[in-house]
């Protein structure tokens, strides 16, 4: 079916975007090394991406809401490939820079659209699937394209590592353009009434968990690297595979994360992040025996990546039957506040290690593990009580 082919290059879209966001971080040393510059200055790199991406990606999908989507998202496509190209023939800092900013300007927007084509091209009984399938596009560029990424920077240049990326890009753009939908429903309206969304209570909870999930899983994932190897006492052979069986459970957790949108969704959340908190404080007591922590440290990943396709969903639904005009904005919510979290996460962690033992950033986990909880049980009474049914039960498909 055309849907299911759909799909599958929504999810090459993903991954092309997570490859451009995280394939820096592996290679930032090379670059660092090739431009003269301090390993530091380029580390803000990382930092400018993320916020050009949280910034950009409400205003851009909110004005581009005027013209057709198809067209839209293939022009971002075309503006993607330009800023990922520029940084394959960067010649110094600045130029690195800016064409960051480019690319992080248009990459919110980019999956944005890409949700709401799902929501419109995917059968109402296959849109958390196939939801989860695209966040799990990220996940998959962690586990595959990073590492390819850098043994191609290691074995020729960084540049390489770029080109590789404009190189999916091309055939991405092509089958976009033979299979997007032109005739997706839009409302227009002015811009300032599009972001009336956010004041719905529902919506403002579930950015606010977002936001907290993200948190507490860069409460750890920042300094993975010394926490497996000085922490946990894994070897440098260890980390790689460690690090892969992470983006393994990653992928695990997006999956599964798509079953629970379609079993109860943000009724069954609140035993997810119980677990999560749990979890968290059981790796604080737990650091010193490598293995067992590591294996909790597989099941945190899970647990990070369950809220995505309930509140993707929850956002679009509410979008589509209460606020129209704001339906484009509402995809891009989970882009946006999972942005807010790992810059709230990263902080956290980088000041907490500055008064406390590393191994102690488990129980900071446990602190947004609690706000977790208390924001999840908040929001599913709401969203039950207002529309009086559970959430996300699972439909019967059509015969």
């Amino acid at each position: 079916m055309k849907y299911r082919l759909q799909a599958l290059v929504f999810v090459f879209v993903a991954f092309m975007l997570g490859c451009n966001e995280y394939m820096i971080v592996g290679v930032l040393p090379d670059v660092a090394r090739d431009f003269h510059e301090p390993l530091s200055k380029l580390g803000l790199l990382v930092t400018i991406f993320a916020l050009v991406y949280a910034v950009c990606t409400p205003i851009i999908t909110s004005v581009a809401s005027r013209w057709p989507r198809h067209r839209v998202l293939l022009s971002l496509i075309g503006i993607f490939l330009v800023g990922n190209s520029w940084s394959a023939l960067a010649t110094g800092y600045w130029s690195m820079f800016i064409s960051r900013v480019i690319t992080a300007s248009v990459a919110g927007a980019i999956i944005s659209l890409v949700m709401v084509m799902v929501n419109f091209t995917a059968p109402r009984h296959r849109r958390a699937s196939i939801v989860s399938w695209v966040f799990a596009g990220f996940s998959i560029a962690s586990i595959i394209g990073i590492p390819i990424g850098t043994i191609v920077s290691h074995l020729f240049s960084w540049r390489e590592s770029f080109w590789m990326i404009s190189l999916l890009t091309i055939p991405v753009f092509a089958a976009l353009l033979w299979l997007l939908p032109r005739d997706t429903p839009q409302v227009r309206s002015r811009f300032k009434k599009q972001f009336t969304l956010l004041r719905d209570q529902r919506v403002i909870l579930g950015t606010s968990l977002i936001v907290l999930v993200c948190a507490s899983d860069y409460t750890i994932y920042t300094y993975i690297r010394p926490l497996v190897t000085n922490v946990m006492g894994f070897s440098y052979a260890w980390l790689n595979w460690i690090l892969f069986g992470m983006g393994v459970f990653f992928i695990i957790g997006n999956k599964f994360g798509g079953y629970i949108a379609d079993h109860g969704g943000m009724l069954t959340l609140r035993w997810i992040y119980i677990v999560m908190t749990l979890l968290y404080l059981a790796l604080g007591i737990t650091f010193q025996y490598k293995w067992i922590a590591a294996l909790i440290i597989g099941l945190l990943c899970i647990s990070f990546c369950c809220y995505g396709s309930s509140t993707q969903l929850m956002f679009m639904d509410i979008a589509e039957s209460e606020y129209p005009a704001s339906l484009d904005l509402a995809s891009s919510l989970n882009a946006i506040f999972a942005n807010i979290g790992i810059s709230l996460g990263s902080f956290t962690a980088s000041e907490a290690v500055q008064f406390t033992k590393m191994s102690n950033l488990g129980y900071i986990g446990v602190v947004y593990g609690l706000l977790t909880i208390v924001v999840v049980f908040t929001l599913a009474n709401k969203y039950q009580s207002k529309n009086n049914v559970h959430i996300h039960l699972p439909e019967q498909k059509a015969e």
